[in-house]
C-alpha cells in the first residue's frame, strides 16, 4: 500500500496545529463559524460527542465553515452504541432549516428515513468517516479506500508478530457501518496473504473507554495465547493500550490499528505499541464542509466527475457512488510521533 509521505503529512500536521486547538465543541455552540451564515448553516453530527476523534474532525468543519462565512453548530448523541441516536438530531437540524448536515452514520440504515426527511425539506446530506446507504445522502466523504485501510491494519499487526500467531479484534459498535467493512477486507486479507495467523475472535467496546478496557482485559483471558490485538477505532485503541501498558503482556501482545498521536503518544514511548495508522481527521471534517458547500450553493450535484475546491487541501473530483476520497493513511512510529498534534 501506499501512504503519504512524511514531508505531506508533516505539512498537513503543521497545519493542523495551527488551526485546530483540540477543545470539544458542544450542541450550544451554534453560529459559533461567523457572524451571519445565510445560506450556510451547516450542523455536524458525530455518532457520539465527547470522542477526541470527532472533537478533532470537526474542528477542522468549523475552521473551514470560518473560512467561508458560514455557521457551525455540532449536535449528537453522548454514546454511539444505539442505532437510532442520531435521529432526534436529525430531526431537529432539519426543523430549524439548516442547510447541509454532516453525519456520520452509526448505522447504514437506521437513520435513513430520517436524512431523507431532511433532504426532502431540502437539506444537502453529507456523510464523512462512516457511510450509510448511498440513496440516504448526497455525499460521502471517505477518509481513505476500505481496502487501503484494511490492509494497513493486516500489514502493521503482521510484521510486529512475525507474521505468525493468534489476532483478535476491538472494534465499535457491532452495527458500525467503516469498521464492519474493515473486519471483513482485513478477513479477506489474513486468509489470501497471511496464513500463519489466525483470527481468533471479534469484539465491540462500542466506542466506549472502559467498554473498550474492559474487552481488551477480556480478550486476554478468553485467548491466552493471543499475539495481537488491531482497534480500528480511536476510542479502542487507546483503552486497549491503557490496559495493556500496565498488563503482563506489555511487550508480548502486539496492539495496532487506528488511533491519533496524542492518544497513543505515551504508548508508543513506553514500548506499548509499535506502530499504528490513521488519515488527517480535521482534514475530514475540513473536506466535508467544503463539499457541503459546494452541494448547497449548486456548484456539484454529487455525480461522479463533479469537481469542486477545498480551501488549503485544493480541488477535489467527486467519485463513483457519490464518494470523495481524503487520501491514504499514514503510520505513526516512534520515530515520527512528535512531528504531530492532534
Amino acid at each position: 500500500m501506499k501512504f503519504q509521505t512524511r514531508r505531506v503529512v508533516a505539512m498537513a500536521a503543521a497545519s493542523l496545529v495551527a488551526t485546530v486547538g483540540l477543545t470539544a465543541c458542544g450542541s450550544d455552540d451554534s453560529g459559533s463559524g461567523s457572524d451571519g451564515g445565510g445560506d450556510l448553516a451547516i450542523t455536524f453530527l458525530p455518532k457520539n460527542l465527547g470522542n477526541p476523534y470527532f472533537d478533532t474532525s470537526n474542528a477542522g468543519g468549523e475552521k473551514a465553515i470560518e473560512e467561508f462565512g458560514g455557521t457551525y453548530e455540532e449536535v449528537g448523541p453522548d454514546s454511539g452504541d444505539d442505532p437510532a441516536g442520531q435521529v432526534p438530531f436529525i430531526n431537529t437540524a432539519a426543523q430549524q432549516g439548516v442547510n447541509g448536515l454532516v453525519v456520520s452514520a452509526n448505522d447504514p440504515e437506521a437513520i435513513c428515513d430520517a436524512l431523507n426527511e431532511a433532504r426532502d425539506a431540502g437539506v444537502k446530506v453529507v456523510t464523512f468517516d462512516s457511510d450509510t446507504n448511498p440513496d440516504c445522502r448526497d455525499l460521502f466523504i471517505n477518509q481513505a479506500t476500505a481496502e487501503g485501510i484494511a490492509k494497513a491494519q493486516v500489514d502493521l499487526i503482521a510484521e510486529q508478530i512475525g507474521d505468525k500467531g493468534e489476532v483478535a479484534v476491538l472494534s465499535a459498535a457491532a452495527n458500525a457501518t467503516n469498521q464492519n467493512a474493515w473486519i471483513e477486507l482485513m478477513e479477506a486479507e489474513l486468509e489470501a496473504n497471511h496464513p500463519d495467523i489466525e483470527l481468533v475472535d471479534v469484539v465491540y467496546g462500542n466506542d466506549d473507554d472502559q467498554t473498550s478496557f474492559d474487552k481488551t482485559a477480556a480478550l486476554l483471558q478468553s485467548h491466552p495465547d493471543l499475539a495481537g490485538i488491531i482497534s480500528p477505532t480511536t476510542v479502542g485503541i487507546s483503552a486497549a493500550a491503557r490496559y495493556l501498558s500496565t498488563s503482563k503482556a506489555k511487550g508480548k501482545v502486539a496492539l495496532t490499528g487506528l488511533g491519533t498521536p496524542n492518544q497513543m503518544r505515551e504508548y508508543v514511548k513506553d514500548g506499548t505499541v509499535t506502530a499504528f495508522a490513521l488519515w488527517n481527521p480535521a482534514d475530514l471534517g475540513y473536506l466535508a464542509a467544503y463539499a457541503t458547500k459546494a452541494l448547497i450553493e449548486g456548484d456539484i450535484t454529487g455525480e461522479a466527475g463533479d469537481t469542486f475546491e477545498a480551501g488549503d487541501l485544493g480541488e477535489y473530483t467527486v467519485e463513483e457512488g457519490g464518494s470523495v476520497l481524503l487520501g491514504d493513511p499514514f503510520v505513526f512510529n516512534a520515530d515520527n510521533i512528535d512531528d504531530f498534534d492532534f
